[in-house]
């Protein structure tokens, strides 16, 4: 019989709540939820009564040892310490908070190999990363990510309120940041991760564009994305509706960790 893949998560906000149900109800006989993290203890254990298992609330080395794979669904400024306690148990690690790794990215993989473990980093709200990294093999010229949101995804971000730009006055579309992937996350942290997959995929954070762009026109999170190539050129665009428990984020990112879940425990792979 085969052996049931042991699940962590570490978060408990909308989307380590999201994964944990899927977990729960979608991959049974194949996958077993073993334990829930949050800084915020009281989180976790209101996500497990939600659940209504009995799924046991621990704290992060616990949650650990009882795992197979950790699930990090926590922020920005906690992912790489996750992941890296994750492989140092030689355990396996899904990263949902990517824009932590554009620092730590190669002491990351060099200690997954050390250690034998995984990463895995599902393409999160965009679309496009399978033919990116085709490109990749034959040289990328050029790589830009335009991201529109609603003004109100932005409310308490420390770069806008720096910048003192007024969401409220916003009436028509206003391009509110540019620069590289690097810079984009550190000043949007929980807004834009796409822009640390597509570097991390592609020609990497320093050389990776990014457009950031306040649009009172949409009503969706959409990402358009833009490459260069000597294979040709490729133009991806992803209208994502909102995650409903987190304005922040789309709920295409939950879904494409349900996705790559189901690629790691399925026997087909489709996809490079």
């Amino acid at each position: 019989m085969r052996k049931l893949l042991r699940i962590g998560i570490a978060g408990c906000g909308a989307i380590g709540s999201s994964l944990a149900k899927s977990v729960a109800a979608d991959f049974t006989g194949k996958a077993e939820l073993t334990g829930l993290f949050d800084v915020e203890t009281e989180k976790a254990y209101s996500l497990a009564n939600k659940l209504g298992l009995k799924i046991a609330v621990l704290n992060l080395e616990e949650l650990i040892n009882k795992a197979d794979l950790v699930i990090e669904a926590s922020k920005v400024a906690s992912s790489y310490d996750i992941a890296r306690s994750a492989l140092s148990f030689s355990k396996d690690i899904m990263i949902m908070s990517v824009g932590g790794l554009i620092e730590h990215y190669n002491e990351l993989k060099a200690l997954a190999e050390e250690k034998r473990a995984r990463v895995y980093i599902p393409s999160g709200a965009i679309c496009g990363i399978d033919g990116l990294k085709a490109a990749k093999c034959s040289g990328i010229k050029s790589v830009t990510l335009t991201t529109r949101k609603p003004p109100k995804a932005f409310l308490g971000v420390a770069y806008v309120l720096k910048k003192k730009i007024k969401l409220d006055d916003i009436k028509e579309d206003t391009l509110i940041f540019e620069g590289n992937a690097s810079q984009a996350t550190r000043a949007f942290p929980q807004n834009i991760n796409v822009a640390a997959t597509l570097s991390l995929a592609g020609i990497g954070p320093e050389n990776t564009i990014v457009r950031i762009v306040a649009s009172p026109s949409v009503t969706r999170n959409v990402h358009e994305i833009e490459v260069e190539s000597d294979a040709g050129r490729i133009v991806c665009r992803s209208e994502n509706e909102i995650h409903p428990e987190n304005p922040k984020t789309s709920y295409l990112a939950v879904l494409s960790a349900i996705g790559t879940l189901r690629q790691i425990l399925e026997p087909v792979k489709i996809g490079t």
